[in-house]
C-alpha cells in the first residue's frame, strides 16, 4: 500500500518564510533555510517552497534561496512561484529542486506543462492550483474557479476541467489549495479535494486549512488525497511531524514511520 505523505510548505517573501490567512495579513516567521533543515530532521516526507510574490511582482524566483535550501535537505523538494518558461523550470531544477510547481504561468501558457514533462519527465511537473468556491454555473460546472497571483486574479476556468486538462498534458501531480480554507486552521476543503482526487489518476496533494491532526485524517481518507500540505500547525509550534504521523498511523492510515 502506498504511504501517505506529510509535506511542510514554506511560503517565502523577500527571502523570509511568511504565513497569512487566505493570502492576506502575512507575518514573518523565520529563515526558510533553517526551517527546511528542521522539517527534514523532523521526518517530513517532502518539502514545498513557494516564492509567493514572484508572479504578482513579475520577477524570477529566488534561486539563491532555492540552492541554500537544497543543500540542507535530502528529501524531495518542490519549488514554485513565477515560473513561466521552460528555461525557468530548468534553472530551478539545476538549483537543486526535484520538482517544479507551475501555477499562474501554466494558466497563461498551458503548453508549459507539456514542454516541461517532455523535457524533464512528468514526475518533475506539479500543477499548483488555487481554487475558490463561487457556485455552480454553466461555465463553472464544478462550482470551483481557478484563481492566480496569490488568489488575487480570477481566471474563469473550472477547477476540475483544468485539473483534467493538466493531467492530459503531462502533469505528474497536483497540489490543490483551497483559497477559502487557506490559513484558517479550520480543516481542509474536503469536497474540493475529493472532487479532484476522484476524477484524475495522478496524485493530489491537499493544501489549505490544516489545524489539527484529525484534519489530516479526514482529507487523506474522505478527501482521497495522496498527501497533505501543512504550514501553520507546525510553523507556530503547535504540532510536530512525528506526532502527526503517529496520529495517522493509529487511525489506520499508512505513513512512513519517523519515530
Amino acid at each position: 500500500m502506498l504511504r501517505k505523505r506529510i509535506i511542510p510548505c514554506l511560503d517565502v517573501r523577500d527571502g523570509r518564510t511568511t504565513k497569512g490567512v487566505r493570502f492576506q495579513n502575512n507575518v514573518d516567521i523565520g529563515d526558510p533555510v533553517a526551517m527546511a533543515r528542521y522539517y527534514y530532521e523532523e521526518g517530513a516526507d517532502e518539502l514545498v517552497f513557494y516564492d509567493i510574490t514572484a508572479s504578482a511582482e513579475g520577477r524570477g524566483i529566488m534561486l539563491d534561496v532555492v540552492r541554500r535550501v537544497a543543500a540542507e535537505i535530502f528529501i524531495p523538494f518542490a519549488v514554485g512561484g513565477g515560473l513561466g518558461t521552460l528555461d525557468e523550470l530548468r534553472q530551478v531544477l539545476l538549483a537543486g529542486a526535484e520538482k517544479v510547481s507551475v501555477n499562474s504561468g501554466a494558466v497563461r501558457n498551458p503548453d508549459l506543462i507539456r514542454q516541461g514533462a517532455e523535457a524533464f519527465g512528468k514526475q518533475c511537473i506539479v500543477l499548483g492550483m488555487d481554487a475558490k468556491w463561487v457556485g455552480v454555473s454553466p461555465p463553472l460546472p464544478s462550482g470551483y474557479e481557478v484563481v492566480t497571483h496569490g488568489g488575487r486574479r480570477a481566471t474563469g476556468m473550472d477547477a476540475l476541467k483544468w485539473a483534467q486538462q493538466a493531467e492530459a498534458m503531462g502533469a505528474g501531480e497536483i497540489c490543490l489549495n483551497s483559497i477559502d480554507a487557506d490559513g484558517t486552521q479550520e480543516g481542509y476543503e474536503i469536497r474540493l479535494t475529493s472532487l479532484i482526487s476522484t476524477h484524475v489518476e495522478i496524485p493530489v496533494i491537499a493544501s489549505g486549512g490544516a489545524g489539527r491532526p484529525e484534519h489530516l485524517t479526514a482529507v487523506l481518507r474522505e478527501g482521497c488525497a495522496d498527501a497533505a500540505l501543512i504550514a501553520s500547525m507546525v510553523h507556530f509550534g503547535g504540532y510536530r511531524i512525528a506526532d502527526l504521523k503517529r496520529h495517522l498511523h493509529e487511525a489506520g492510515i499508512p505513513v512512513r514511520m519517523t519515530w
